[in-house]
């Protein structure tokens, strides 16, 4: 059968991240997610070298130059070895749209990004605050040549290795709850990497899984930083920018649920062929090959989904709903993929011996950020009928 999507390139490109996960990323995610360890400068920085933290980047500014597809192929791979890896590359990003910097500067800066030199941490939900983003309440106050944000932020994964924190505040109180959205932008708090920046005070949030690195819970207490220092667009481009971004985001998440899947679908069939009951392997029994049968089918059709809206996207389409149905649809496989995984492996599974927990814990997740599954239902229903008269504030 012909791949419609995958060229003698992007074949490639996929090989080569397939091998460097399995020599690269594999064994350190065995080794260090279940003590919770770092994710190794080593490994970023040969991740920076093979130029995954520029794909998406001109290569004008040190990127290679490749589209959403590509994005999501690699991640893909990543995933299959450790979603926290997937993710990190999510957090390079072209610096170029901040306008009150130089030009020099911002060229200097994207360049880092795409060699891995120069990583955000994205800072967007608050304690009361999750999926309604137009609800932001941290401001920031203008004083002469400074902008002063106070407030608290909530799940800011990579607040302390990070070497600035792109953070969404409210500059203005909207007139209306029908303007909520307007009045929030974009700022780049630049600050050391390994520390929080100096007004800023907070604390790792524990959590059962995404190992790797440390999600912050934050607090601003009069942090200041340069007025340039702003995501340059009107007064409503805070907002959309944010939207935009989760567009891509949300595909990223659908390619790192099935590279999550897929991991915990090729270590089941592995552990089924090895594993001998009543004198047989357990690949022998109907259920089991039954249940890999289902599973396989499950992560196909939602990797040709991704493929299908990642071209669409890189085609210059919107793509909101498109990017909704297959966050929801990728990230909802994966759980149920994982969790049929682990019982294939039975009470194994249940133990810190098999990756297969791992890919479990993390597959939850996906059901959660970048917009829980309620919410990309709710943009799925939106565009296909219309919002409802009423919306349920509730």
């Amino acid at each position: 059968m012909t791949e419609p999507y995958l060229t003698d390139e992007r074949l490639m490109i996929q090989d080569v991240a397939r091998e460097f996960t399995r020599k690269e990323v594999l064994p350190i995610a065995n080794e260090l997610d279940p003590i919770q360890g770092q994710i190794p400068m080593d490994l970023r920085n040969k991740m920076g070298e093979m130029g995954y933290f520029g794909i998406r980047m001109p290569e004008a500014h040190g990127g290679m130059g490749l589209g959403v597809f590509e994005y999501c192929l690699i991640a893909e791979e990543l995933a299959r070895g450790w979603m926290s890896v997937a993710s990190i590359i999510a957090r390079a990003a072209s610096l170029m749209g901040v306008g009150g910097w130089s030009l020099a500067k911002r060229e200097e800066l994207t360049a880092k990004a795409a060699r891995g030199e120069y990583l955000a941490a994205i800072s967007l939900s608050e304690p009361d605050v999750g999926s309604d983003l137009a609800s932001v309440s941290c401001r920031a106050v203008l004083e002469g040549d400074e902008w002063v944000i106070t407030g608290n932020k909530y799940w800011c994964t990579f607040a302390d290795g990070a070497d600035y924190i792109q953070l969404l505040a409210r500059v203005e109180t909207p007139g209306d709850t029908e303007s909520r959205h307007t009045g929030l932008r974009s700022f780049i708090i630049e600050k050391p990497r390994g520390e929080l920046p100096a007004g800023c005070s907070g604390s790792p949030i524990p959590k059962i899984g995404y190992f790797g690195w440390n999600t912050y819970e934050l607090a601003f207490d009069g942090c200041r930083i340069p007025k340039e220092n702003i995501i340059t667009g009107g007064n409503e481009e805070g907002f959309k920018n944010t939207v935009n971004f989760l567009n891509v985001a949300r595909a990223h998440t659908a390619a790192r649920s099935i590279g999550l899947a897929r991991g915990a679908l090729e270590d089941a069939m592995a552990y089924s062929q090895e594993r001998v009951q009543f004198g047989v392997p357990i690949s022998d029994f109907q259920e089991t090959r039954f249940k890999i049968a289902r599973m396989a089918s499950d992560i196909e059709a939602a990797r040709q989904l991704m493929y299908s809206v990642a071209t669409s996207m890189d085609a210059g389409a919107k793509a909101d709903r498109e990017a909704a149905m297959v966050k929801w649809f990728a990230s909802e496989m994966a759980e149920r993929v994982t969790s049929d995984a682990l019982q294939i492996f039975g009470g194994a599974g249940y133990t810190k011996l098999h990756a297969v927990e791992r890919y479990w814990r993390d597959a939850r997740l996906t059901k959660i950020f970048e917009g829980t599954s309620e919410i990309q239902l709710r943009i799925i229903s939106d565009r296909l009928l219309g919002k409802p008269t009423h919306r349920a504030t509730s």
